[in-house]
C-alpha cells in the first residue's frame, strides 16, 4: 500500500536507549494514543535540574488527536513526567492500574493540578478507538500492579510490555505467562 494514512506509527518520545522517560506514541490516521510518561533524575552533569522529561512538541501539534494516556505500572520513569504533561497537553483519559493512580493522583495534588479522569485498568478492560483496540495482560515487577499493552491496529498487533519480570511469587497476581 502507498497510502500514508494506511500507516500505523510507533514513535518513542522518550524511553528508547535510555533508563527512564518512558513515553511511546502510537498514530493510526486522527487517532494518538500515548503509553506512559516518566521522567529522568539528572546525572551530576546537570546540577539545578530536578527532572528531566520528553520534547512534547509532536503531542502539542497534533492535540486534536490524542485520545489516551495509557499508563503500564507506577514507577517514576513511566508516570513521574504526567504532571508536566497534562500541564502543556490536553489529554481526555488516563488509563491506569490502581496503584499507579493513586500515585498519579497524588502528584497531581502536590502540585495542585486538579484532573479526574483517570480510569482504572485491569485484565478484563478492552478500551475500543475507531482504528485501534486495547487489552492488557498482567506482567510482575519491583511493584505490584503492573501490566502490558495488546495493541489491535489495522496493521497487526503491537505487545508493549512496559517493564517486566518474571517472578512466580509476587506480590499480587501472577504474569500472564
Amino acid at each position: 500500500m502507498n497510502n500514508k494514512d494506511s500507516f500505523t506509527s510507533v514513535i518513542a518520545l522518550g524511553g528508547l536507549g535510555e533508563v527512564g522517560k518512558n513515553m511511546y506514541v502510537f498514530t493510526h490516521k486522527d487517532e494518538i494514543f500515548i503509553i506512559d510518561a516518566g521522567v529522568i533524575f539528572p546525572e551530576s552533569d546537570l546540577l539545578g535540574v530536578d527532572y528531566v522529561i520528553q520534547d512534547v512538541t509532536y503531542l502539542k501539534q497534533n492535540e486534536s488527536k490524542i485520545k489516551a494516556l495509557f499508563i503500564t505500572h507506577g514507577h517514576e520513569d513511566h508516570i513521574g513526567g504526567i504532571p508536566f504533561l497534562l500541564q502543556q497537553v490536553n489529554i481526555p483519559v488516563i488509563y491506569a492500574p490502581k496503584i499507579a493512580k493513586d500515585l498519579i493522583n497524588k502528584k497531581l495534588e502536590e502540585r495542585c493540578i486538579n484532573y479526574k479522569n483517570i480510569e482504572v485498568i485491569d485484565k478484563d478492560l478492552v478500551v475500543d478507538f475507531k482504528h485501534m483496540k486495547v487489552e492488557f495482560v498482567n506482567t510482575t515487577h519491583s511493584i505490584p500492579d503492573s501490566y502490558a499493552l495488546v495493541i489491535h491496529t489495522p496493521n497487526g498487533i503491537i505487545f508493549e510490555t512496559g517493564d517486566f519480570k518474571f517472578d512466580l511469587t509476587p506480590i499480587g497476581p501472577m504474569a500472564d505467562i
